[in-house]
């Protein structure tokens, strides 16, 4: 469901891209509200924001913007690649500061594994943020609006699921399924 809430954003700028026959300044101008929407309702349900969804609010609305005002669809197409660069870098960097890196913090509540996996998995995160940015990229440069809008939710998305479930099988290898249960009976 947070998958989707997550989402919501990027599916009312598709609904609207075909609704409105591949309009891509009415999709934009959809995103944009549709972004503010999701900061407020998650704001209202849990009274706090999500570090990510303000990260992507604020570049939605510079580079949606600059979309709108100059009318030139590449400027929230390097929204993109901007996000997944900074998520990737924000990973890698994790594993410099503090004690846990960026997976770590995120997961460590629901799972136990070795640090050397936590690491293993911060740094595949962080790569693959920084190719799915590239990819982006190279997408916008060579094909047109309607196919890089199809490679947005399909192609990013499906990638994405793809490398959440790889992780699945490499974590499952790894949990240490003796340490939760020890950590309840000392409760």
């Amino acid at each position: 469901m947070k998958f989707m809430f997550d989402m919501f954003p990027v599916l009312l700028f598709y609904i609207a891209y075909k609704f409105s026959g591949d309009n891509f300044f009415i999709a934009t101008a959809v995103i944009i509200p549709a972004s503010f929407l999701q900061v407020g309702l998650y704001w209202r349900k849990h009274r706090r924001v999500e570090t990510m969804h303000v990260v992507v609010l604020g570049l939605v609305v510079i580079f949606g913007g600059l979309t709108l005002i100059l009318h030139d669809a590449e400027f929230l197409k390097w929204k993109v690649s901007i996000v997944n660069w900074l998520f990737g870098a924000a990973f890698l960097i994790s594993q410099f500061i503090g004690d846990k890196c960026l997976v770590e913090r995120m997961l460590a509540t629901s799972i136990s594994v070795p640090k050397p996996v936590w690491l293993r998995l911060n740094t595949g995160w962080g790569v693959f943020s920084l190719a799915m940015g590239f990819l982006n990229l190279y997408v916008f440069k060579h094909f047109d609006d309607a196919t890089w809008v199809n490679f947005k939710v399909y192609g990013l998305i499906g990638l994405t699921i793809v490398f959440v479930v790889l992780q699945a099988f490499y974590l499952a290898r790894h949990i240490d399924p003796e340490e939760p249960e020890q950590e309840a009976r000392e409760e």
